[in-house]
């Protein structure tokens, strides 16, 4: 069966969360490289001293230890459950919100117009666009910030609770892609998202699992150096959780909920030739041409949105830490 109150979140979710792109601002288009390395691609290598990969050690493999601990939550503690938290296998529901920013509402839209398209979704699950257009890492770092309040009625429209909800797709950064110096704006930015993820499993006291996404490219040369190093961030804060650090503690008695990547989405546009089709900015086949974005080069637009949609449900709906209550 279907999830009827899947478009119906997402609608009451999204459509006052879209942002105009800026006046006057326009898309480059032969900005196609910025020569940069993909984290994935990167590996063992560095960046300014920072090593590549998307986990410890360089690799793009969650350590197995991080990897155990997420599936026995996804097994064990994200189960359907009624208006007030307590289990409920028949009638109750796992709830998976979105938090972030412009770009975030438009993938997130997307991506339950798409999940809704899946045979194999769960009848249990409801999807509730939480993202809001304009609103950076600054904006929900802050818990009284009036971006919960938003999401709380978006909840609340959806027909669901705060008790229900149970995983996280988290996608954010600081407004115009300013980090400023590296490696310190990116540390800057992993300490908002952690203030994020805890100020999220504060609010919702059932939230297991939190699944962090990276910026796709930019065609605006100013913000590319931002939208790269952001995936540094997410890369840090994640690490620093499998490192056992105790701000980032998860599960019973935590502050946060357990992290992952997911996915990471950055590409060096169309690749050192500049040739769509041709070698492409990632290793896997991935690249952002400039009809994938909107005409301020930023934001994605249609093909953007259905890209950073179909990698989701790709993920999603293979990854141990998610099929358990994903899928049927």
């Amino acid at each position: 069966m279907r999830i009827t109150r899947v478009a119906v979140a997402a609608l009451m979710g999204g459509a006052l969360a879209l942002v105009p792109q800026t006046a006057g601002a326009a898309a480059n288009c032969a900005h196609t490289s910025t020569g940069l390395v993909p984290l994935t691609d990167l590996g063992t290598g560095t960046y300014q001293g920072a090593q590549g990969g998307l986990y410890p050690g360089g690799t793009n493999t969650r350590p197995s230890a991080h990897h155990t601990a997420g599936v026995n939550l996804a097994q064990n503690q994200v189960l359907p459950r009624n208006a007030a938290g307590q289990v409920d296998l028949v009638n109750g529901k796992v709830v998976l919100i979105s938090i972030g920013m412009s770009n975030t509402t438009q993938e997130f839209q997307k991506f339950v117009q798409t999940a809704g398209q899946y045979s194999g979704l769960s009848s249990k699950l409801v999807l509730v666009d939480g993202a809001q257009g304009g609103k950076d890492a600054s904006a929900w770092a802050d818990p009284s910030n009036t971006t919960w309040s938003v999401l709380a009625g978006r909840l609340s429209a959806a027909g669901v609770t705060p008790a229900q909800v149970q995983a996280v797709w988290l996608k954010e950064q600081f407004v115009g892609d300013s980090l400023g110096a590296f490696p310190a704006g990116s540390q800057n930015l992993r300490n908002a998202l952690a203030n994020i993820v805890r100020n999220a499993r504060t609010k919702y006291g059932n939230l297991s699992l939190g699944y962090v996404a990276s910026r796709i490219y930019t065609y605006d040369p100013a913000r590319s150096a931002g939208a790269y190093q952001q995936g540094f961030a997410v890369k840090k804060l994640i690490q620093d959780q499998i490192n056992g650090d105790p701000t980032l503690s998860y599960g019973a008695g935590g502050v946060a909920p357990w992290l992952s990547w997911g996915p990471y989405l950055w590409a060096d546009g169309l690749g050192p030739d500049g040739v769509a089709g041709g070698t492409p900015g990632r290793s896997d086949g991935l690249e952002w041409k400039c009809s994938d974005l909107e005409g301020d080069g930023v934001h994605p637009g249609p093909a953007g949105e259905q890209k950073v949609a179909d990698l989701m449900l790709a993920q999603f709906s293979t990854d141990a830490t998610t099929t358990p209550w994903f899928k049927n």
